[in-house]
Order: structure tokens, then C-alpha cells, then sequence
């Protein structure tokens, strides 16, 4: 039998991931106060691979102490972005959160001046990981109506370089783009 933990209001949802990440939320803005959103704006649009550039040197510099801190060390990469992501939106965005694992639905969605931004997760299991991602990512874009989406790839083999491991490459299919974000 397959159980399914779901919050019974998806309030919920946002205040158990809220909650989640908030001691992560509270290192990064004591490290690093200067990031906000006008750092990451160009002309009106958040820079998204900007800003995901920041987030690989941050997570290549760090992870290895941060994933030792949650007691959940499969959601930890999850966590660690949406805290990173959370104090550069506190400038004026924010992120629609998915928890239901499993469901087909996108982990995160950054949204600022009415423009969405999905971002999808995944833990690099093996080959299909990618093609798999970024036939999901490109349904996200679908959902929500836009023509780009990143799809961030945790590579957690600790025989793989830090130099393969942290890459950015643009899938491009009909006009709409997923952004592979390696880490």
C-alpha cells in the first residue's frame, strides 16, 4: 500500500518549508546581506541565470557543511535553494513551493512583477535523470505560460570533480528554453 504524507491545507505546505529552511534562511542573510533583487534585474526581468550562477559557487563553496545540518539530507538541496533564493526575493518577489514528491508538479516557482519563473530539482540518479528533467521542465512551462525554466541537477557522487559537476546548459526546443543548471 502506498501512503501519502500531504499537509491538510497547503498553508501548510509553505509554513512546514518556511519552517524548514529558516535557520538556512538566517545564516545566508547574516554571510551575505548585500543580495537582493536589483542585483539580478535587467531590464525588468529577473536574470535568472545570474542568479543560479551565484547559487552553483555558493553551493560548490558550501554544501558539504550545509547538507550536514538537516536532519533530512535528501531534501537539503531543496531547502538550501529555496533559502538562497527566498533572501533575494524578500526584495519583492516570491516562491510558490511544491511538496508533494511525485505528483509531476514543479518544486519551485519564482515569481516577480507578474513574470514566473519554474525551476525543477532533481537528485542526478543515473543517465535518465536529465532527459527525464527536462522533458518535465518543458510541461512546467506549459502550466505556467512562459517560455523559459531551469532544471538545477544535484550531483552528489563524490567521485565527480566540482569542475563537472557545476555547468550551465540551454535546451532549446520550439522557441522555449530549459536552462540546466549543474551542481
Amino acid at each position: 500500500m502506498d501512503y501519502k504524507i500531504q499537509p491538510s491545507n497547503p498553508i501548510y505546505s509553505k509554513v512546514i518549508t518556511r519552517t524548514l529552511s529558516y535557520d538556512a534562511q538566517r545564516k545566508l542573510m547574516a554571510k551575505k546581506p548585500e543580495a537582493n533583487i536589483p542585483r539580478y534585474l535587467k531590464d525588468g526581468r529577473i536574470d535568472m541565470d545570474y542568479l543560479m550562477q551565484d547559487f552553483q559557487q555558493f553551493w560548490r563553496e558550501n554544501s558539504a557543511i550545509w547538507i550536514n545540518m538537516f536532519q533530512y539530507r535528501e531534501a537539503a538541496p531543496q531547502l538550501i535553494l529555496q533559502a538562497f533564493l527566498q533572501r533575494v526575493l524578500n526584495g519583492g518577489g516570491y516562491i510558490i513551493r511544491e511538496l508533494a514528491a511525485g505528483t509531476g508538479r514543479t518544486d519551485i516557482c519564482v515569481v516577480y512583477d507578474e513574470k514566473k519563473y519554474p525551476i525543477e530539482l532533481k537528485i542526478r540518479r543515473g543517465e535518465k535523470t536529465l532527459r527525464e528533467g527536462v522533458e518535465q521542465t518543458f510541461k512546467y512551462m506549459d502550466t505556467f505560460g512562459c517560455n523559459e525554466a531551469w532544471l538545477c541537477v544535484f550531483d552528489r557522487r563524490p567521485n565527480v570533480s566540482w569542475d563537472k559537476k557545476i555547468y550551465m546548459k540551454k535546451v532549446t526546443v520550439e522557441g522555449r528554453t530549459v536552462t540546466i543548471v549543474g551542481l
